[in-house]
Formats: structure tokens, C-alpha cells, sequence
């Protein structure tokens, strides 16, 4: 008996020790738990209780995440290639209602996009309802943002939306139909091509390019639902499955006035997908009589020989041939909006295009009035902004910190890494700066929404906010002489693209939030 207890003592001591090492071992494996209790620690104006929170906060919401990928593994089922998590770390109350509260809410990644459509041709990637994220994105909360890809030779299938669609074309050379009335207009577009698909157009498109992926990304503002969509495929058959099926037979034998064989002939063999492969022949005649916009690439020659590109009341606009509104040796910027492109005033929108030089950055800055939706293209690097409304969450929670909201307000920094597939969101008035890796160009798609009247207010190099105010405003506001505030504010010469913090000497870097 007594050797049967000491066996017991000794598996339930093994059972503790096993479980206390699987907890360690996937603390230190998990990066993104190690980064999320690397930003408890550094959070400015947290006491050692907060810090202890916010990391058991951290734990607790990798652990529900393992939980669920567990479940959807044994459930079968869902796409593999972009696994979707809860982004939720914890629901706490906040007043009178539950807030979500999320150590990036403004910050998207590969597991917060669906594919709705996949074929062995393509796929489309819609980003998840940016209210899912956090309710900080009520702002935005009826668009939506996604991407196109498909191989070379491809066909998209006819279908409309119940949203209206703006498409950018960062790689491949498609031909985009659409029917308007009573009349067809098709465009053969290249790289930078900007085009609106207004809500309930029918539309096609084909990857004209016989060795370049096709990638679009898209902006989609929904007409019926907020924040919801839906694709309408006119042609099809099983699959795409036409809207057409949807009717009962006798409504179409007196609608087509055809007989019902043939009806089902018709609506039921096509099975490739949505997204098919088309022959040579097929792509010349639907690319053959369709207006060219040939896309200048800004990054590997000189200057555009015409400095405007033009557009067609309902036609593409080229973003990349138009003169660059910031241009030095750290990075080129280019933007668009109802002046150039008249199918954006609808919308409120502008739409620009930033490449920053490896190592370089963005000054610091804010939009008045707009909303940045930015899409990471290509390369590497992060982004670091001042927010107000973490922080205030977070001393609503410490409790001795209320008193001091209302006459000290709190920031705090939100960063994020970018890498090609990143969505991060930039609230009108936030200032932020994005940095590009030392390894690569970072190449960003930056959708403005409410752009009217927006106005981008610098905070350091050229023409920045301070260097505005009057002499007695800057020693008030700052609590020095002026001479202090003037010596650096105007230190830096740069304007809008600057040497980033990479490639200075690291004994002259601060961070400052």
C-alpha cells in the first residue's frame, strides 16, 4: 500500500512538472505572445499590477486562440492557406456596454482575410469587417478591403456587386468589361491603373499577361447592407452557381421563352470555378478591341515624358504616370483624387501611392479629416502612432489615473511590423511615421477616406505645424524659450520622405511618443 502511494506521489509530481514545462515551452515559442507581454512591460505609465494584467491578459488570449485552432482542426473544414482567429483578447466593461479591447486594433494581418472565391487559377481575399477588429473602426466601418490574384491566362467570371468597387493594379495586365445600359466598355489596363466599378455593373475580367500573376486590390463601399456584400454571377452553372437558378422553372421558360432541357443545359455545365483558365485565342479577341492605358513604372527609369495622365468620364486614371506630389532620394509619393479622377468625388475619396526608399521613413504627420485604409504591396518595415483612445481605455481600468484625464491626456504608442498582405488603419488626426526596412523598399496603397477638405499637417521637417505658431505660443506651450523650440524644430531640412532611424547614428536616436 504504502509503495502504491509513493508511485502516485511520484506521477502526480511528474504530471505538475510536465505541465509547468508545456506552459514555458510555448511561452517561449509563441512569438506573438512574446511580443504582445514585451509591449505589457514597455507601456508607458503602467505600474508593476498593470503590467501583471496585461500579461495574463496576453496569456489568456493565446490560450483560447490555441483552443480554437485545436477545434477547427477536429471540426475539418475552412480554408488552410489564411487560418482566421478571434482577434478579441478580452471583452471588459467599459461604462455601461462591453468594449473590445485588442493590443493592435489597427493593425490587419494574413490570418484576418477570408477567401471567398478559390480556384486553381485564382483566388479573391476579401479582409475581415473592420468592426471586428475593434469598434474604434466604426469611422470605416462600410468599406471593405481585398485583393485579386490570378495566374497568367486567366477569366473572371461575369457577376456584379451590391457595392461600388474601386480597383487598383499593382501587377499583371488585365482587361476589365464592363456592361453599362445598353453598351459595353472594355479597358486594357496596366500597372497603377485606377478604375471605378460603380455598384451593380456587370463586369469581367481577364489576366491578358502569359507569364505575370494578376494582383488587384480593391475597395469595396456596399449600397444595401453596411459593411455587407455580395458577388451576383450572371453566367455559371454548379459552380459558379448563376442567380439565374434561383427562379423556378416556369418563371424562365416564359422569361427566356426556351424550353426547360435546354434551360438546364445551359445553367449546368460550367464547373471550373469562378476563376477559369482561357486559351490564347480566347484572351486576343476579348483584349483585341479594348482602350489601352500603358502604366509607367516610376522606380526603374526617368520621369513620365508627360507629366498628366488622362481618363475617360468612366475610364481608368494611371496613378503611377501622373508627377509625384513628394519626391527625394528617401522615397516618391503619388496621389489622386476627384480633381484627376473624377469617379473617386463620390466616394470622398483619395488615393495614393507611397515608395519608400530602403531605410528611409515618413515624417511624422496627421490628416485633418481623413482616414487612412493603407495596403502594404511590397517590402518591409513598421509603422509607430500616437493614440489616445488606448490609452484612455487603459486608465479607465488603473482607476487612480481618472482624475488626471481630463487635464493631462495620455498616448499611447501603437506600432505595428508591415511586410506585403498588411492592412493597418490610421485615424484622421493620429500622428504617425512609417519606416522602411534596411533590407527593401516599402511600397504602400493608402485609400483616404472623407478626403474633402482633408489637410496634411507635417510635425517635423519643412513646413511643419510648430514652426507656424507665434513666438509667445511656442514658449507657452513648451515651457522654454523659444530659441530652444526653433533650434529643433527647424533642425531638419527634409521634407515629407526622410532618413529614417536605421540609418543614423544610434547614440543620436529618442524615441518620443
Amino acid at each position: 500500500m504504502e509503495l502504491k502511494s509513493k508511485f502516485c506521489l511520484v506521477g502526480l509530481v511528474f504530471s505538475v512538472l510536465l505541465a509547468v514545462s508545456t506552459g514555458l515551452d510555448y511561452k517561449e515559442r509563441d512569438p506573438e505572445l512574446r511580443q504582445c507581454m514585451h509591449q505589457c512591460q514597455h507601456q508607458k505609465g503602467y505600474d508593476e499590477q498593470q503590467k501583471q494584467i496585461c500579461e495574463q491578459r496576453c496569456d489568456d488570449y493565446i490560450k483560447q486562440k490555441r483552443q480554437e485552432e485545436r477545434q477547427r482542426r477536429r471540426g475539418g473544414g475552412g480554408d488552410t492557406s489564411f487560418v482566421r482567429y478571434d482577434e478579441d483578447m478580452e471583452r471588459y466593461q467599459g461604462g455601461q456596454q462591453q468594449q473590445q479591447f485588442d493590443q493592435n486594433p489597427y493593425l490587419f494581418e494574413d490570418q484576418d482575410f477570408d477567401t471567398i472565391v478559390e480556384t486553381d487559377q485564382g483566388r479573391v481575399q476579401i479582409l475581415q469587417k473592420f468592426t471586428e477588429k475593434s469598434d474604434l473602426l466604426r469611422g470605416i466601418a462600410n468599406f471593405r478591403i481585398g485583393a485579386l490574384i490570378t495566374k497568367p491566362f486567366s477569366f473572371v467570371a461575369p457577376h456584379h456587386f451590391d457595392a461600388d468597387c474601386v480597383f487598383f493594379v499593382f501587377q499583371g495586365r488585365p482587361t476589365i468589361s464592363m456592361v453599362r445600359g445598353d453598351k459595353r466598355e472594355s479597358h486594357n489596363l496596366e500597372r497603377g491603373d485606377i478604375l471605378r466599378v460603380p455598384a451593380g455593373t456587370p463586369v469581367y475580367i481577364i489576366n491578358r499577361d502569359e507569364n505575370e500573376k494578376l494582383f488587384i486590390v480593391k475597395l469595396l463601399h456596399p449600397v444595401n447592407l453596411p459593411d455587407q456584400f455580395e458577388a451576383f454571377y450572371e453566367g455559371g452553372g454548379e459552380n459558379p452557381q448563376s442567380f439565374f437558378e434561383a427562379f423556378s422553372p416556369e418563371v424562365l421558360e416564359a422569361a427566356f421563352k426556351t424550353e426547360r432541357d435546354e434551360l438546364q443545359r445551359l445553367f449546368g455545365q460550367q464547373r471550373q470555378g469562378s476563376i477559369m483558365k482561357a486559351s490564347r485565342e480566347q484572351i486576343e479577341k476579348m483584349s483585341h478591341s479594348s482602350r489601352s492605358s500603358e502604366g509607367l513604372w516610376p522606380f526603374h527609369g526617368d520621369q513620365p515624358s508627360t507629366p498628366f495622365s488622362t481618363s475617360s468620364k468612366s475610364g481608368p486614371f494611371n496613378l503611377l504616370r501622373k508627377r509625384p506630389s513628394q519626391s527625394n532620394r528617401h522615397g516618391r509619393l503619388f496621389e489622386a483624387d476627384s480633381n484627376d479622377y473624377k469617379q473617386l468625388e463620390e466616394l470622398d475619396l483619395q488615393i495614393s501611392f507611397a515608395n519608400i526608399t530602403r531605410g528611409s521613413m515618413i515624417a511624422p504627420l496627421f490628416n485633418s479629416r481623413a482616414t487612412k485604409i493603407s495596403f502594404v504591396l511590397d517590402g518591409e518595415g513598421f509603422f509607430e502612432m500616437a493614440c489616445p483612445h488606448l490609452a484612455s481605455q487603459e486608465s479607465s481600468q488603473g482607476g487612480s489615473q481618472r482624475q488626471q484625464r481630463s487635464s493631462s491626456p495620455s498616448y499611447q504608442n501603437v506600432r505595428g511590423d508591415l511586410r506585403r498582405g498588411t492592412v493597418f488603419i490610421v485615424p484622421a488626426g493620429h500622428p504617425v511615421t512609417t519606416i522602411a526596412s534596411r533590407n527593401n523598399n516599402l511600397q504602400i496603397l493608402c485609400f483616404e477616406v472623407n478626403a474633402k477638405d482633408n489637410v496634411r499637417l507635417p510635425l517635423t521637417g519643412k513646413k511643419n505645424v510648430v514652426s507656424q505658431f507665434e513666438r509667445e505660443a511656442k514658449e507657452l506651450a513648451f515651457g522654454v524659450p523659444v530659441r530652444e523650440v526653433d533650434r529643433i524644430f527647424n533642425k531638419q531640412e527634409g521634407e515629407f520622405f526622410l532618413e529614417g532611424p536605421n540609418n543614423q547614428q544610434r547614440g543620436r536616436i529618442r524615441s518620443v511618443v
